[in-house]
């Protein structure tokens, strides 16, 4: 299994729109095979940084998926949206394996 870790810097006055992007993506992951942990927005301390976990079952998955998202109408609408509203400023993307025993 393979974790994707994104951290986002955000607009904090847009927030409501980051969380709709966000509540849009999980149901895109699910729907291409992958399992989505969660969108983690700010509640206390910084008001411009979010969290987002998401796995699929190995790196090929993943990247297949980045693949399928390139041509899905869904996928390339979310981005454009983010592109224009500019509720993303900059993000940072890790991957993570887990340790579950």
């Amino acid at each position: 299994m393979i974790t994707c870790h994104v951290r986002y810097v955000i607009d904090p006055y847009q927030i409501p729109a980051f969380e709709s992007y966000s509540r849009q993506w999980i149901e895109v992951v699910t729907r291409m095979g992958g399992e989505h942990h969660g969108y983690f927005l700010p509640a206390e301390g910084a008001n411009n940084i979010a969290y987002c976990l998401f796995s699929f079952s190995s790196l090929a998955e993943y990247e297949n998926y980045r693949r399928k998202a390139e041509q899905d109408p869904a996928c390339v609408e979310l981005v454009t949206q983010a592109t224009e509203q500019r509720f993303i400023l900059s993000y940072e993307r890790s991957f993570l394996r887990p340790v579950l025993d």
